[in-house]
């Protein structure tokens, strides 16, 4: 089974009106995605923002919850935290895990749009189950990331559709779905 490693971007980031920005840190990205990172055997969950005062921020909130008040008031949280490294770029989480793999990781985001090298859910969750290639997911918040920066990676998976035409999910719920989809209960087979 390949390892899998998830990445939450800051930058570079597009706004409503297609502008190049870095997005702030959010107290709720960090927990409910290092959460949801922990149930389901994420190898490393990396938090990717370009702004030292930010990931101090986030260092601070973290902190809280690993060795301050919080460890103790909610040990649970404590546990989610173990796999969350704060980086300044995305090359940085890709080198990271190259020097824990061996081998660069297939790297995939993810996009409501689909692109030439969209891939489904079931042949990425394919990989992971019967190749040995780590695979790190990029997440963007804002508007999403800029479409250079989509291009230089290997896949794109396919859009999340709900029931409804709306299709805006926050950052944490998409990684929710999207981490059940790779590594949950296959439910279909009961």
């Amino acid at each position: 089974m390949a390892n899998l490693y998830i990445g939450l971007v800051h930058y570079p980031i597009m706004n409503k009106h297609n502008e190049v920005i870095t997005t702030a840190i959010t107290n709720y990205d960090i927990h409910d995605i290092a959460r949801a990172a922990v149930t389901y055997d994420v190898s490393k969950y990396f938090v990717i923002h370009n702004v030292p005062a930010q990931r101090e921020l986030a260092a601070t909130i973290m902190d809280h919850w690993k060795t301050g008040f919080g460890s103790t008031y909610n040990p649970d949280r404590k546990d989610a935290f173990t796999g969350v490294e704060l980086v300044n770029s995305i090359a940085v989480a890709v080198k990271t895990i190259e020097e824990i793999e061996g081998v660069k990781p297939i790297i995939a985001t993810t996009d409501a749009r689909t692109y030439d090298n969209t891939i489904t859910y079931a042949a990425m969750r394919n990989h992971l189950e019967k190749e040995s290639t780590s695979v790190l997911v990029l997440f963007g918040t804002g508007y999403g990331m800029t479409k250079e920066t989509m291009e230089s990676f290997d896949y794109i998976l396919e859009p999340i559709y709900g029931h409804g035409e709306y299709n805006h999910l926050s950052v944490r719920s998409a990684v929710s779905i999207i981490l059940d989809r790779l590594r949950g209960e296959a439910w279909w087979n009961k």
